[in-house]
């Protein structure tokens, strides 16, 4: 197995694969983060606002990508995390979560993170620095 440890400049973490975006998923999120815009629950509210359907919380597609680097809780944690949007999810996409270390400062490891669809379309991209515990 993989550990932060043995990680060098240019690995890249286990991609995560995420289930395809549902209605639930969004609720669920809507009622967690006290986030209540109608767009990502409801059709008719996101098609009046010109968009073709319900789109994902960005912030849930951000928290999400916390996942790649969930393997290592206890090696270590997340010390530094920002994210550009740069596309919608929309209901029913697949995501996939990647994760590239882009230098090591002793024990803080750099990466690049993006999130991107079925049809590769990047929607996230971003650093987070992870710090190892000593």
């Amino acid at each position: 197995m993989t550990t932060p440890l043995s990680l060098h400049v240019g690995a890249k973490l286990t991609p995560v694969e995420l289930d395809p975006v549902s209605r639930m998923d969004l609720i669920k999120y809507a009622g967690a983060s006290g986030d209540y815009n109608p767009i990502h629950t409801i059709d008719d509210e996101a098609q009046k606002l010109g968009l073709p359907g319900i789109i994902a919380h960005g912030m849930w597609t951000m928290g999400n990508v916390s996942k790649l680097f969930s393997p290592f809780h206890e090696e270590g944690f997340i010390k530094d995390y920002s994210v550009r949007f740069k596309g919608m999810v929309m209901l029913d996409d697949v995501i996939t979560l990647r994760a590239e270390m882009l230098d090591r400062q002793d024990n803080l490891l750099h990466f690049n993170v993006t999130a991107t669809n079925q049809a590769e379309k990047t929607v996230i991209e971003g650093k987070v620095v992870f710090e190892l515990i000593s």
